[in-house]
């Protein structure tokens, strides 16, 4: 069944209306991501959970506390892998660590950090590099079941040669298996690579700066979000950044024609590696 002009503007007001109820039941704010991602992932969500309408999931929503997490499942992205773009990786090994080398302490924060593939890619890049005994690493996400995969460090065998080959690729000096163990079809990275590693649940849409942090990464993250949210985040970054920090988002995210643009200098434009602007 193909939706006609007046189907898709109702569609248009039931889901504001469950984004408002997700918002003032569970001060989760998803209301300024960009419509045409978040109407795909709700359309999902609907379909999956067996609901015929966007007001019958908000009902369940509203009245079954159950609903919150299957929900949050489908609006926020979960999907990552270790090393991703490693000549992003392979340039904070070779241009970034030297700058963070000046510190004799550092604070590392990956916002949205989804189950933790970006985390653990940074932990073992300071690790190789020597700098991860000084850092501690902040990862922080809205969703809690990602929070607690990130923290368990497990996952499936069969990603471990895509991994192995990033990490390759990334400039790695040692190999990937010095870190995990595989047994029953999966991979567990070693505990000692969460020793220095603060999870939390932050929001980048109500939550509030919260350390000052000399390398900052967000990596497709932002690509969900409409500008105006996609500038408060900006802005986070910028007030939590130390003088000089450093700032990484992904491919296909930009500071250009934000309200921040101006307090970064461009540090790897083919990257997307950013330097705070110092005063």
């Amino acid at each position: 069944m193909i939706d006609t002009p007046a189907q898709d503007k109702v569609e248009d007001i039931e889901i504001r209306l469950l984004l408002e109820a997700l918002y003032l039941k569970y001060h989760y704010d998803f209301r300024n991501y960009a419509m045409a991602s978040i109407k795909r992932r709700l359309k999902q969500a609907r379909e999956q959970l067996g609901f015929s309408t966007f007001s019958s999931l908000q009902e369940s929503l509203l009245y079954n506390p159950d609903m919150l997490p299957r929900l949050l499942r489908y609006l926020t992205v979960q999907v990552s892998e270790m090393f991703r773009d490693p000549t992003y990786f392979k340039a904070i090994r070779e241009h970034v660590v030297p700058h963070l080398r000046t510190y004799p302490t550092l604070k590392v924060w990956v916002a949205g950090c989804s189950e933790g593939e970006e985390l653990y890619s940074l932990v073992i890049l300071f690790r190789e590099e020597g700098l991860e005994e000084r850092t501690i690493f902040y990862a922080t996400d809205i969703n809690q079941d990602a929070l607690s995969a990130a923290e368990s460090g497990i996952y499936p065998v069969d990603r471990i040669r895509l991994f192995t080959e990033n990490h390759r690729l990334s400039g790695g000096k040692t190999s990937l298996s010095n870190y995990y163990q595989a047994a029953y079809g999966n991979a567990s990275f070693d505990k000692s690579l969460r020793r220095n590693v603060v999870f939390s649940d932050h929001s980048l849409v109500t939550d509030a700066v919260f350390g000052e942090m000399h390398l900052v990464s967000c990596r497709n993250v932002m690509i969900y979000f409409d500008k105006k949210l996609q500038n408060r985040a900006l802005g986070l970054f910028n007030d939590s950044l130390a003088r000089k920090g450093f700032l990484g988002l992904g491919s296909k995210e930009s500071l250009r024609f934000s309200d921040y643009g101006s307090a970064f200098s461009d540090f790897d434009r083919s990257e997307k590696i950013y330097q705070k602007v110092g005063e």
